[in-house]
């Protein structure tokens, strides 16, 4: 491993982790301290790698500030699930967990993963403990490594979805830390001795410049976004086999607000390689950027920006100078949508499939709609699988056909099934946590966009748009979690009730938006967007997306390079004018 930056200019984070032990730091010390709440800085940037965040409600710091009280502190946890495919038994476990431990719900991620919220320190290792009893974990599902792969679930077509399943799964296998840390803090693992030298073969004592992520699609589904993401794989089908995959690298949405040298990036296909091939690849991918990606400044140290400043050919010749032979030209392949597919379908091993609208991830119960129960009682007579979506929704997967009555009775019973929604714009919507627990969001997210969406739906359907499907989404910050800049209709928080309106990406993930409106605030977001939607119902095109159709009109101009973000971009508009 090579050392590409001179001087001392390294952002503090490098030395906390070289200086960590592997990952160790006093993360025990700290956990076994009764005293606080929290754990030390240095300690809550470790513990990410283990797969939980320290945080505090911020809708009480105010008042416990007043009392003289520390903050509110608890953990989320990030449980991590290749490919989001997990059984029944798993799921009750994670119920359970989640009203053992956690605040009563339980939360589907944009990455296929599992999330708690709410978590004190005191019975923090207890729940990390207990999942990994489920023979689920959560190392690496944050920090600066390889995180949950994802992969399509493509339930339609069970024997190619066994494929790339299997695949996503040795590739997170590879790069999961080597450290023995993980075991040690939190399943009371035995210690390595002083005496043995620990080695991470992959990551070095300093693990990567930032996080990586890694999925993998089956065309003509992009459900995991593809093009949002460091490193990706398209299978390709031929003679009805997966016969490889094209590599794209370079995708990512962070960007800073006002920083115009910060943006979200779409990846590049740089490849195809064999099904033999594709760890291999996977591993070599992240030796470059281990090796190359900027330690300085954590705001550029993402692959999108490694690819960016040094290009594509430059990139594709390191990472073969490291396979030691030439990556294959890509081969042809076409997206049609994002979205997930909704309701029951066949799979071509003659089970059917459940796909269920969970609104932003978020498993709770709620009058009319007990979407926790209804999954719990679904989960004790189910002997198929679960498959979390990259679009925080789930597939009931697997069910055999002799057992299809019962879980659309048990949908119905509980209120969850997906007549309750209305319109396309809703199946399409999603939203990052943001506040009460994030520390970056500006703005709320996922407590709001539902709430929008159902003033927008007025608008929707009054002028016959009910089934048509048009991508929205928000998130509280400008870092992408929700991947906003995928989104038709992009909002981004920019302050409290204050959000920037973004339009014009791809339904088939292949375009970014661009921002049409800054700082508009919550009362006017509904007056800005109904103009454009009226006219989406009048004058679109046979077949157009709103998407395109907001291009073709001049709302935005068409934004593929993530250099080119920040171009034409709109005077700031006086909020009284709306």
């Amino acid at each position: 491993m090579s050392n590409l930056f001179e001087g001392d200019n390294f952002h503090q984070n490098e030395s906390i982790k070289e200086s960590s032990n592997y990952l160790r730091g006093t993360i025990l010390e700290g956990l076994a301290d009764e005293v606080t709440g929290a754990i030390s800085a240095d300690d809550t940037q470790l513990t990410k790698f283990h797969g939980t965040y320290m945080q505090d409600d911020r809708d009480v710091r105010a008042e416990r500030r007043r009392k003289k009280l520390e903050k509110a502190f608890s953990f989320m946890i990030r449980v991590r699930v290749p490919g989001g495919l997990c059984t029944p038994k798993q799921w009750l476990e994670m119920d359970r967990l989640a009203n053992d431990y956690a605040n009563g719900t339980l939360k589907l991620t944009t990455r296929q993963a599992f999330q708690f919220h709410g978590v004190i320190k005191s019975v923090l290792k207890r729940t990390m403990k207990e999942i990994n009893d489920s023979l689920l974990d959560t190392i690496a599902a944050c920090g600066d490594v390889n995180r949950n792969v994802m992969c399509n679930p493509n339930p339609y077509e069970s024997k190619h979805h066994e494929v790339v399943q299997d695949m996503a799964q040795k590739i997170s296998d590879h790069l999961t830390p080597a450290t023995r840390a993980y075991h040690e803090i939190w399943l009371d693992g035995e210690k390595v001795a002083d005496s043995e030298e620990e080695v991470e073969p992959i990551y070095g004592k300093t693990y990567l410049p930032r996080k990586f992520k890694i999925v993998v699609a089956v065309p003509p589904m992009n459900d995991v976004d593809i093009y949002a993401h460091c490193l990706g794989f398209i299978a390709i089908v031929e003679d009805d086999k997966v016969v490889g995959y094209n590599v794209t690298v370079g995708g990512g949405m962070g960007m800073t607000h006002g920083k115009e040298d910060t943006f979200p990036r779409l990846a590049e296909v740089m490849g195809f390689c064999t099904p033999e091939q594709a760890v291999d690849v996977a591993e070599k991918v992240v030796l470059v950027q281990r090796d190359y990606g900027d330690r300085s400044n954590r705001a550029h140290a993402r692959l999108k920006y490694t690819i960016d400043d040094r290009g594509l050919d430059w990139f594709r010749g390191e990472v073969e100078k490291r396979l030691g032979y030439s990556l294959e030209e890509a081969r042809p392949f076409k997206f049609t949508g994002t979205g997930d597919r909704y309701g029951w379908c066949e799979g071509s091993d003659g089970n059917f499939h459940y796909g269920l609208y969970v609104e932003n991830g978020r498993v709770k119960d709620v009058p009319g709609v007990r979407m926790m129960t209804g999954l719990r009682k679904i989960a004790e007579v189910h002997d198929g699988d679960f498959r979390l979506t990259a679009n925080q929704n789930l597939v009931i997967g697997s069910v055999k056909p002799e057992n299809k009555e019962k879980i659309e009775a048990l949908l119905e019973e509980y209120g969850i099934s997906n007549d309750r929604i209305r319109t396309g714009l809703r199946y399409n919507s999603m939203a990052c946590v943001a506040l009460p627990t994030c520390g970056l969001a500006l703005a709320e997210s996922e407590r709001y966009l539902p709430e929008l969406v159902g003033n927008l739906e007025q608008i929707i359907e009054a002028n016959g748009l009910r089934n048509e499907d048009i991508k929205i989404r928000m998130t509280g910050c400008p870092n992408g979690c929700g991947r906003p800049y995928l989104g038709e209709i992009g909002f981004v928080g920019r302050g409290p009730g204050v959000y920037n309106i973004y339009l014009g990406a791809g339904f088939d993930g292949a375009r970014l938006n661009k921002l049409y409106r800054r700082d508009v605030p919550e009362a006017n977001l509904v007056k800005v967007i109904s103009p454009i939607i009226e006219a989406y119902a009048k004058d679109r095109e046979e077949g157009e997306h709103f998407g395109d159709f907001t291009i073709r009109n001049g709302y935005v101009n068409e934004t593929t390079k993530g250099s080119e973000f920040h171009n034409d971009l709109p005077e700031k508009v006086d909020s009284e004018s709306f």
